[in-house]
């Protein structure tokens, strides 16, 4: 075979030429950095055996981590009650920020309508007073 012929053959073990130039091998830039948060997600997923009422079960790290630490708060440790209302207060906080937007205000006819139904409260109110005024002389109103 000729010189010519054999750099143009490719098949395995004989890669094209152009494509991989020589004397560099691998990723030069190097494994994909994670950043802490991912790295914490993962290692708070990763399963872990625990025996839960008497059965092993497999669950994840943050539910073992949870468990652990409401069981130890219920046995009067102080330091893990702490924790405990700590993790409970930032959950409640969480929830609280995503609160529902403030209704819109109201339109003019919207106004009227409660207006209204304010006023025939207040007679409906003032009514009743007087009819128990009346029912009983004896108590001086209001």
């Amino acid at each position: 075979m000729s010189e010519a012929k054999r750099d143009s053959q490719i098949g395995y073990g004989k890669p094209p030429r152009g494509v991989f130039p020589a004397g560099q091998s691998g990723n030069p830039r190097g494994p994909r950095r994670k950043d802490q948060s991912s790295l914490l997600t993962a290692a708070l997923n990763e399963p872990v055996y625990a025996t839960i009422d008497g059965k092993r079960r497999k669950i994840p790290k943050r539910e073992a981590i949870v468990t652990q630490m409401v069981n130890e708060s219920a046995g009067a440790n102080l330091r893990a009650t702490k924790m405990l209302f700590d993790m409970i207060k930032e959950v409640e906080q969480k929830a609280g920020a995503a609160a529902p937007p403030e209704p819109a205000k109201l339109t003019a006819t919207d106004r009227e309508v409660v207006d209204l139904f304010v006023a025939r409260l207040r007679r409906q109110i003032a009514a009743e007073a007087a009819e128990a005024a009346a029912a009983d002389p004896s108590e001086p109103p209001g």
